[in-house]
């Protein structure tokens, strides 16, 4: 009896992968940015999964794409697969390592690493000596790129939108403040409203920071022009700029100390709150001692949560 061997196909996860990122981003384009491939390498992995399958797996029109039945059922058989093999490199290396050995990647941006990661990074050395901690300082869109690289574990700072293959838990949340040199005319005044604020230049971080678009969107909401007369990174820079009188800027409460020397008033009746919180790779399995890091930022906004709900003694 002659058995006829069914051929190994080397191309089947990298087809799953691209219809998986497809499927979750609606849209071949973003799934070849996440993949590091052409759009033609994505639609080309679809089609040819289509044909073996037999199935129309998207509805297209134009750019737009949309699951179909078929296509509905293929993922959720598929996107399981395609995660676990994604992340098998880590959930190997975590098998490999414990919570107390290894090393912890993150990534934040610059005025998370200053005024918001120090406390958890100091208590998560204290309490794991052995484990080594590698800060990255990018932006938000950096971060997210080692994330799906792979080059770190988790990211930490504000989302305004999470991606499709991407989680977000909050951790702490700070509120907007409006800061002035201290003989600004705005110093002056008992009301400020946005349009106020909109008489006089700004100074704000650069246009690829989510702060700038936090703002931004604000102005626009509101159908308000605004003058950006000085872009610069970091806030402790911004800060500096202010005091000397060239602009006035939004910023999280989080950066600002009484040794300042600025005028700041809340402006949470304009801009909203800003929640910051830890990143993850959806299917991304984290090593023991990434997941201890995290614990501990998790635990400390326990802390706080169960301090504000303790009664004062009198």
């Amino acid at each position: 009896m002659t058995v006829t061997a069914t051929p190994y196909k080397q191309n089947r996860l990298q087809q799953l992968r691209g219809f998986c990122h497809a499927a979750r981003t609606n849209s071949i384009s973003k799934a070849a940015h996440i993949m590091y491939l052409s759009q033609p390498s994505v639609s080309l992995q679809i089609k040819a999964l289509e044909q073996e399958l037999e199935v129309q797996l998207f509805d297209r029109r134009g750019p737009r794409i949309s699951l179909t039945y078929d296509g509905l059922q293929l993922l959720k058989l598929a996107g399981p697969l395609v995660d676990r093999m994604d992340g098998l490199k880590e959930a190997f290396a975590s098998q490999r390592e414990s919570p107390d050995r290894g090393t912890v990647n993150i990534a934040a941006g610059g005025s998370t690493l200053q005024y918001i990661m120090p406390p958890f990074v100091e208590t998560f050395m204290q309490e794991h000596p052995l484990v080594d901690v590698r800060l990255h300082n990018v932006t938000g869109k950096g971060g997210l790129e080692l994330l799906r690289k792979g080059g770190v574990d988790f990211a930490v700072g504000p989302m305004l939108d999470a991606p499709p293959d991407i989680s977000f838990q909050p951790v702490v949340t700070h509120e907007p403040m409006l800061i002035t040199a201290r003989n600004h005319p705005l110093a002056k005044r008992r009301r400020i409203g946005l349009k106020d604020v909109c008489r006089y230049p700004l100074i704000m971080p650069p246009k690829n920071q989510s702060t700038y678009r936090f703002v931004e969107a604000v102005f626009t909401d509101h159908s308000l022009d605004y003058d950006v007369k000085l872009e610069v990174g970091g806030y402790d820079v911004i800060k500096q700029y202010v005091r000397m009188g060239l602009g006035v800027s939004i910023v999280m409460n989080h950066c600002l100390s009484k040794g300042d020397g600025l005028y700041k008033r809340p402006v949470g009746r304009y801009f909203p709150k800003r929640a910051y919180g830890i990143v993850l790779h959806k299917g991304k399995q984290l090593s023991p001692a990434s997941e201890r890091f995290v614990d501990t930022i998790l635990a400390a906004k326990e802390k706080k949560k169960t301090a504000r709900r303790r009664p004062r003694k009198r």
